[in-house]
């Protein structure tokens, strides 16, 4: 063979590399778009659509995953702000707990007393449902604390 006959082959070797690694390019998009729109409960019908004109175009993937995206993010925010009140909730009522079982252990040490002033149960102005009566008494409340519930308080 000639030299002009290898560089023929080459060529064609050449073309035919590269024709097969933009296909390969090529399927790897289209396999991406596929997992994408998978991904978007909004689309995800579309892949057993048997109309090619009512497919989704990619053009459309894009916007109903950026649109997706969004309505994640805000959801997330959301959830964040529920968990932030949540441990604020959480933090008040241990605040609450650690007062309630000082009282008790302040009256147990007095002699008996509920309290130093001999208030009934009020600590700093607000009556929670920790403050009535002994530890015995307010078990049944206690369990019912242990939901996602809000603490009552009610102002003296």
């Amino acid at each position: 063979m000639s030299d002009n006959d290898e560089d023929f082959e080459s060529d064609a070797d050449k073309r035919a590399h590269h024709n097969a690694l933009e296909r390969k390019r090529r399927d790897h998009i289209k396999d991406s778009f596929h997992g994408l729109r998978d991904s978007i409960p909004s689309l995800q019908g579309e892949k057993d659509c048997s109309f090619p004109h009512l497919k989704a175009s990619r053009a459309m993937i894009l916007n109903k995953a950026t649109d997706y995206i969004q309505h994640m993010k805000r959801r997330n925010s959301s959830h964040q702000q529920d968990i932030d009140d949540l441990k604020r909730q959480n933090s008040i009522l241990e605040q609450q707990a650690v007062r309630a079982l000082e009282k008790i252990r302040g009256g147990k040490q007095q002699g008996g007393t509920t309290g130093a002033s001999g208030s009934g149960g009020s600590y700093g102005g607000t009556r929670t449902q920790f403050d009535q009566g002994s530890s015995s008494e307010s078990e049944p409340e206690t369990k019912e604390l242990t939901g996602r519930k809000k603490l009552r308080t009610e102002a003296r």
